[in-house]
């Protein structure tokens, strides 16, 4: 069992055994017909495109996933979280407005975004949530897409008070609205990984993109 800290929390990736795996099938295994035994293996490159969950399973436990606030993206769009399943993902809760660090966080996954392996690349989504429910409005977000040059793996939200709120506490994220309708706010850049879970976090304006890319990049291996 191998834990990572983060600063929401100790979140801890469990890997099955095939051991147990064996000894729970029992009968089944012992049942297999010889079809069964004789259908080719998976090519490595099947395995990798596979998705990383069905559609219907349930989240796990550590997954952020399991939030069902509903949000909306920069095209009106209605969307959840759990959208991203299968996917590898850098998620930075931001607002449009803002004059330093936020523009340079958005350069930081940009960043990682280029140290990514060609295979991992395409698959990871970057994501940006705002706090400013107010201004951000998704019009104002699909703006703020193309004054970045923002893609399409790229997907701004605006949500709802309760579920920005809710997002930032699993996320470990702290911000306060100020009188002159600024925002004060923790930098953090979080990786995920296909299933959901925080697998890395980087904390702070500086360095940590190397850790940042090799943390996605090993959510697929």
């Amino acid at each position: 069992m191998k834990s990572i800290s983060t600063a929401s929390g100790h979140f801890h990736l469990i890997s099955e055994s095939l051991l147990v795996l064996l000894a729970l099938a029992g009968p089944a295994v012992a049942a297999e017909t010889p079809a069964q035994s004789a259908a080719p293996p998976v090519c490595a490159h099947c395995a990798e495109a596979a998705p990383a969950a069905k559609p219907g399973a349930a989240f796990s436990k550590e997954s952020i996933y399991q939030l069902d606030a509903r949000f909306t993206d920069d095209s009106g769009r209605a969307f959840t979280l759990g959208e991203l399943r299968g996917r590898p993902v850098v998620l930075d809760m931001f607002f449009a407005s803002c004059g330093y660090a936020c523009p340079l966080l958005v350069t930081d996954m940009q960043a990682i975004r280029a140290q990514l392996p060609a295979g991992v690349r395409e698959r990871t989504a970057f994501v940006l949530v705002s706090f400013d429910g107010a201004r951000d409005t998704p019009a104002a977000l699909a703006q703020y897409r193309a004054q970045r040059s923002l893609d399409g793996q790229w997907t701004l939200l605006h949500g709802s008070d309760d579920a920005v709120r809710e997002l930032a506490a699993l996320l470990g994220v702290k911000y306060k609205q100020e009188a002159d309708g600024m925002f004060s706010h923790s930098n953090v850049l979080t990786m995920l990984n296909p299933q959901g879970e925080i697998v890395h976090q980087r904390i702070g304006l500086k360095g940590g993109l190397d850790e940042a890319a090799a943390a996605l990049a090993a959510t697929l291996r």
